[in-house]
């Protein structure tokens, strides 16, 4: 079994990653009957009280992914081109398998920021498509410059994820069985696949 921290991958009906759950969540999704199927590795088995009139006790086994009823507003703006997800630091770094862009070295989180390609000072917008992650002595040395005015190459074009990658971004720690699955979902030419490559090929 996996400590109580391990989050749930929980999907729509016919598997579109929606978000992740704490194991509580998952709980309540399948007490509440909306747990339509799940895959993946078994997570948890939680034990609930002792029925009066059967003397059973009740058990709720979770697995890493869970299909669950209903609806989702964001996947149809997904589906509908609609859907930008929400831009912040952890998920920008993770994106760019924290390394900085510039001098294509890999850093802790830290030690990295936010780096406008086009400066906000010059017309540039706090955008997925127009940030990269840049350690901060690059990005001290760029400063209100472009990169072809510092001197400075973009070692890659940055890129707006889907709602599958972002889900992925958002992932604490992301299992084997859960990562295979995002990946299925990812488009066939999302950066992503090259860098966890690399990554997965450096552990």
């Amino acid at each position: 079994m996996t400590d109580l921290s391990q989050q749930v991958l929980r999907t729509d009906v016919s598997g579109m990653p929606l978000e992740w759950v704490h194991y509580q969540d998952a709980v309540r999704l399948y007490h509440a009957g909306q747990v339509a199927y799940a895959c993946g590795s078994l997570l948890y088995r939680i034990r609930g009280g002792i029925n009066a009139r059967t003397g059973r006790r009740s058990v709720i086994e979770v697995s890493s992914i869970i299909a669950t009823c209903g609806h989702s507003r964001i996947l149809d703006r997904a589906r509908d081109g609609g859907y930008v997800p929400p831009l912040n630091n952890a998920a920008l770094f993770k994106r760019d398998a924290y390394l900085c862009l510039y001098c294509g070295e890999r850093f802790p989180a830290r030690e990295l920021s936010r780096d406008h390609v086009t400066p906000l000072s010059r017309g540039g917008t706090d955008t997925w498509n127009n940030v990269v992650t840049a350690c901060k002595r690059c990005n001290n040395h760029k400063a209100g410059r472009t990169p072809e005015e510092a001197g400075m190459e973009l070692l890659a074009v940055p890129f707006t994820p889907t709602h599958a990658e972002y889900v992925y971004l958002q992932g604490r720690r992301v299992l084997a069985d859960q990562m295979e699955f995002l990946l299925a979902h990812f488009p066939r030419s999302s950066p992503l696949h090259e860098r966890l490559a690399r990554r997965i090929g450096r552990a």
